[in-house]
């Protein structure tokens, strides 16, 4: 686990809200606070897609942040900035798999509960900090460790500036 302070807020911000660098992200949850609290639940509701809309667009058990990302732009946008807001968001299945081939290939993806990115801005402040969630008990750090290192890569590829806390 480690934490990332964003130093760019608004090239971070407009990646997350406006550009679609995280679309294929899954969202856990997510609350953003303006003059009311907003939370999201990223599960799925059984039963709210047909079958056909289902398999079309490959729809799990979460939602992917691309179908979240409008509805939390225009709860954040306009003249004030929102006190706070708070999002999980974890790697895809296809992208745990792909990691983990350039992390530890010989583990593997499910025994994976997730790889996931916490993003909080509070106090006009914005940290990413990230986690893991294995389905088994391992002293070989080699997964956090590398989650740690593809996070600040990803940051970085996407032109987004951080400091380690």
């Amino acid at each position: 686990m480690t934490a990332l302070k964003i130093e760019d807020l608004k090239g971070f911000t407009s990646s997350l809200f406006v550009g679609e660098g995280f679309d294929r992200w899954l969202v856990r949850e997510a609350s953003i606070i303006t003059f009311n609290t907003f939370s999201i639940d990223g599960r799925i509701r059984s039963g709210y897609f047909t079958e056909q809309e289902t398999e079309e667009n490959h729809i799990k058990e979460l939602s992917p942040w691309k179908l979240i990302r409008p509805f939390c732009y225009s709860l954040i946008r306009g003249k004030r900035l929102p006190e706070s807001f708070r999002i999980t968001l974890q790697l895809p299945a296809e992208g745990v798999e792909s990691f983990l081939q350039s992390v530890q290939p010989e583990f593997g993806a499910e025994q994976v509960g997730g790889l996931y990115l916490n993003i909080r801005y509070e106090e006009q402040i914005l940290r990413c900090v990230t986690g893991i969630s294995l389905k088994v008990f391992t002293m070989d750090k080699r997964i956090e460790q590398g989650w740690d290192a593809w996070m600040g890569q990803f940051l970085k590829e996407k032109g987004i500036a951080y400091i380690k806390e």
